[in-house]
């Protein structure tokens, strides 16, 4: 009698412990979705923020036409590209996704630069508060970057260790892209009022 149990026991023992690692890559997979939510919250929140400063800036007269044009397509292009949590397992995509974002990101950089030729708009205290909020957002988007790659580190470390890659294959667990660094930021730009 017990040498039958003893298989049988050691069988409920394996597809309790595989039950026990599903759910917890689960519940790390869970939390990546939740930090990818938060990136592209404050990432939302920058697109919310341009229309109001490009009419802001609209005001000013002479602005150059090409520069808020520049941010309203830059700002088309990322609003439009939507990357979803199942996504995340293809490096391609967020490598893609990140590229819009940052080409919106020159976009406004250059954008804020070409205003140090305009005083008055400089003064406006409407622009002011809008490039306050739009320098906060762009930190709490370096923020959330980090904690997703965090936790994205986390998940994938979970999926490739043994012996849980082994559930992790089994039921379909990816490992996470990572946001990285753009092509030349370990330069520092080079800014000049001439």
């Amino acid at each position: 009698m017990l040498k039958k149990l003893l298989p049988v026991s050691l069988v409920v023992v394996v597809i309790l412990w595989g039950i026990g690692v599903n759910n917890g890559l689960v519940e790390k997979e869970e939390s990546v979705n939740s930090a990818w939510s938060k990136v592209e919250t404050q990432y939302q929140r920058r697109a919310d923020l341009i229309p109001n400063l490009v009419n802001t800036v609209k005001g000013a007269a002479n602005f150059e036409q090409e520069t808020l044009t520049a941010v309203t397509d830059a700002r088309s292009k990322a609003t439009s590209m939507q990357l979803s949590p199942e996504m995340l397992n293809d490096p391609q995509a967020l490598e893609n996704f990140q590229k819009v974002q940052s080409q919106l990101s020159g976009a406004l950089s250059r954008l804020l630069v070409s205003v140090e030729k305009y005083p008055d708009l400089k003064a406006n205290a409407n622009f002011r508060d809008l490039q306050a909020q739009l320098e906060g957002t762009e930190n709490r988007i370096a923020v959330e970057r980090s904690r997703y790659n965090d936790v994205a580190k986390e998940f994938n470390t979970s999926v490739r260790k043994f012996p849980t890659s082994l559930i992790a294959s089994l039921t379909g667990f990816k490992a996470k892209a990572y946001f990285s660094a753009e092509e030349g930021a370990e330069k520092a730009p080079n800014v000049s009022f001439n």
